[in-house]
């Protein structure tokens, strides 16, 4: 799949954005050049798609292939294991957002979930949290910004991040600043766990690629803003101005 919806249809790389930062982002598996109609829901289509096909570039001749080397060499509870752990790190993301949404009871969650995991899941790497039955919506800056009434604003593709929003760009520096590794100080180790949780974030999608039908830019498009509109409304994808009658998009293909 094409990585532009790493992380937004997994997590993020900018701390739930690391859009993923460079994994999220980077433009995965698209290239086609099917003629479709102009959207008026992504006004910025042209700019959009010339970084997309840069995105595309990046990951198909380094992000992909490390990847699979990635998945190849690591066993699979050590992979689910990292997986965790990442994921760990954004119930502090989780728990910020949640307070300045007014939603106390989903931050007290993702506090739970934080110091069970990080305490009796040996660092995150175990989530004890969720077979306790500890559940938490994961939140992010752009979804505050949405409760708080900024509107959503085009459709974006961003160098290296993929898919976005005028809004959810908006948001991104303080994903940056809420998310742990931020605040890693030695180069070596930070950049070594960006790394790591890029290739995670990518490997998690490598099986979901088969699921891209007919022109990619359009359908990596519209399956990121009917997941990202889904989240911002907790639940309640809405009306939503890019599907159309002959796209199919199944939510639970997208689950971990």
């Amino acid at each position: 799949m094409n990585p532009q919806g790493l992380i937004s249809a997994r997590k993020g790389l900018w701390g739930g954005a690391v859009a993923l930062a460079v994994v999220v982002g980077l433009g995965g598996c698209a290239s086609s050049s099917v003629a479709t109609e102009p959207n008026p829901a992504d006004p910025w289509e042209g700019f959009n798609r010339r970084v997309f096909a840069f995105n595309d570039v990046l990951d198909r001749y380094a992000l992909k292939p490390a990847a699979q080397g990635y998945r190849y060499v690591t066993p699979d509870p050590l992979e689910k294991g990292v997986s965790n752990f990442f994921d760990n790190l954004g119930e502090i993301r989780t728990a910020f957002n949640s307070l300045l949404q007014g939603k106390p009871g989903n931050a007290g969650l993702a506090s739970t979930r934080f110091l069970m995991n990080t305490t009796f899941g040996l660092g995150g790497l175990l989530d004890p949290a969720t077979h306790a039955g500890f559940l938490a919506d994961r939140e992010d800056f752009g979804q505050t910004l949405a409760v708080w009434g900024v509107g959503e604003g085009p459709f974006v593709v961003l160098p290296l991040l993929g898919p976005s929003t005028v809004r959810d760009t908006a948001g991104l520096p303080v994903d940056w600043y809420t998310y742990p590794l931020t605040y890693v100080e030695d180069d070596t180790v930070r950049y070594s766990l960006r790394g790591l949780e890029i290739l995670d974030a990518r490997a998690s999608l490598l099986d979901q690629e088969d699921l891209i039908r007919g022109d990619r830019y359009s359908f990596i498009r519209d399956a990121w803003m009917q997941r990202r509109r889904f989240e911002v409304n907790d639940g309640d994808a809405g009306e939503d101005t890019f599907i159309n009658d002959d796209f199919d998009f199944d939510e639970d293909a997208f689950e971990e």
